[in-house]
């Protein structure tokens, strides 16, 4: 069964039980737009302790909030009661919650059009909200008081910013003004909850627009006071005749492919955020030396606040650090160019190496030296099985320690660059230089 199948019979279940379901929230409105959901939610009247005893296989993770997850064949289905929510008094979560009707559970909801339920048994839309004319009208619009809506959850802020970046849709004037009013508040909430929903504004499409709306309502300057330091920020016009740091970042962001690595968007993102603290002007010039460097360290530094994980700051670390390393390889011995070309990020860094020159003055030629060199160069010679190892050093007499490293280091080298093809020439080069023992 595909998972609309299941979501269905999850449904058609509680039917026969005597029980409302119905699919609800973002399903409706992808369904609606065309476009096949991600997930499909479930809301019903039944309550949590009553789902869980119609299904066999259910996982409480939100009880308190009436939400079980039904598990068909593997994949799990939130589905969860009607429910009215009380006062929310740190903007993030209701203080509690009381389980209630279908129409109030519509009205809690965040914006219109995600505020719609589906009936799959009669094939019939619930809108009581004006979903569907959004749709048509192509924006994102609060249910009821944009102002109370916000207040409730500061975390919608970014989320319309999502929903109309990813969808190509505006959002309405007087939701957009209560968010460029509660703007600033929006650090009340958690920098994880934060991170997620930037995340997704940069990797589910839309990012430049994302980070325009950002801009426009203050939240950039409430969660990336180092971009908003960009703006103004003059470059030499041979190399950026785009504008600003700022213009040339979102300029980035717009070139990106769909669905991008997390990694890979937020170097784009970030590859010149210490171009502000490092900026000078010489003779005319303006430079900005030891940018990427101290991008890194300001990388890492917004990726932790933004609990984005290791793996993730590690590698947008090394993309800021390393995108300007390509306009030295025509100029790098074979064997250092080698190295280069057969890092592991290489493919992200070389990515983010054609858009940089995209969004500047379009000059691809570094990034064209290192990818015809990369289709001449097999894999074989870019990580070539080494011709010595440890143990053949061991049998020829030497000990581990700091030399030993050397001349392993040495024989790669010289491999690397053509030098020693062979097991025999790399034992021949070692005795030559070094003799049989490193006593």
């Amino acid at each position: 069964m595909s998972a609309r199948d299941k979501a269905v019979s999850i449904i058609s279940r509680l039917r026969e039980k005597g029980y409302q379901g119905y699919l609800a929230g973002g399903c409706v409105r992808d369904h609606l737009l065309g476009k096949p959901p991600q997930d499909y939610d479930i809301a019903t009247d039944a309550r949590p302790e009553t789902v869980q005893e119609i299904f066999p296989r259910t996982l409480a993770v939100g009880t308190q909030f009436g939400v079980i997850l039904v598990i068909i064949d593997g994949e799990p289905f939130e589905v969860a009661t009607f429910r009215h929510d009380g006062p929310y008094l740190d903007g993030r979560r209701p203080s509690h919650v009381r389980f209630a009707s279908l129409q109030e559970d519509i009205l809690r909801r965040d914006f219109t059009i995600n505020g719609m339920m589906y009936d799959p048994v009669a094939d019939r839309v619930i809108d009581l909200v004006g979903g569907r004319d959004d749709l048509s009208r192509r924006v994102v619009r609060a249910i009821g008081d944009p102002q109370a809506r916000f207040r409730e959850d500061r975390l919608r802020m970014v989320r319309a910013v999502r929903f109309a970046a990813g969808l190509g849709f505006a959002i309405e004037a007087e939701t957009l003004r209560a968010i460029a009013e509660q703007a600033a508040g929006i650090t009340q909430i958690s920098w994880e909850r934060i991170g997620e929903e930037v995340t997704r504004i940069l990797t589910e499409g839309g990012a430049k627009k994302g980070f325009e709306l950002l801009d426009a309502t203050g939240l950039l300057r409430a969660i990336f006071p180092e971009i908003e330091a960009m703006k103004g920020v003059e470059q030499t016009p041979d190399f950026h005749p785009e504008g600003d740091v700022f213009t040339h970042t979102l300029l980035m962001l717009g070139h990106l492919t769909p669905y991008p690595s997390e990694s890979l968007a937020y170097g784009c993102l970030l590859h010149d955020i210490a171009k502000p603290v490092c900026v000078k002007r010489e003779a005319g010039r303006v430079t900005f030396y030891g940018h990427s460097e101290k991008g890194a360290e300001i990388a890492v530094e917004i990726l932790k606040r933004l609990k984005r994980s290791r793996a993730v700051w590690e590698r947008a670390a090394y993309l800021v650090k390393s995108h300007l390393r390509h306009t030295q390889a025509p100029k790098m011995r074979l064997s250092t160019l080698k190295r280069f070309l057969g890092e592991e990020g290489i493919e992200e860094l070389l990515e983010l190496v054609r858009i940089d020159a995209l969004s500047a003055n379009g000059d691809l030629q570094y990034y064209d030296f290192c990818r015809r060199k990369m289709a001449e160069l097999k894999a074989e010679q870019i990580h070539p099985e080494p011709l010595l190892r440890g143990r053949e050093l061991i049998e020829m007499g030497f000990t581990p320690g700091p030399l030993f490293q050397k001349i392993l280091h040495q024989v790669e080298e010289a491999q690397l660059e053509g030098e020693l093809r062979t097991k025999e020439q790399a034992m021949a080069w070692v005795m030559k230089h070094y003799g049989q023992s490193s006593s």
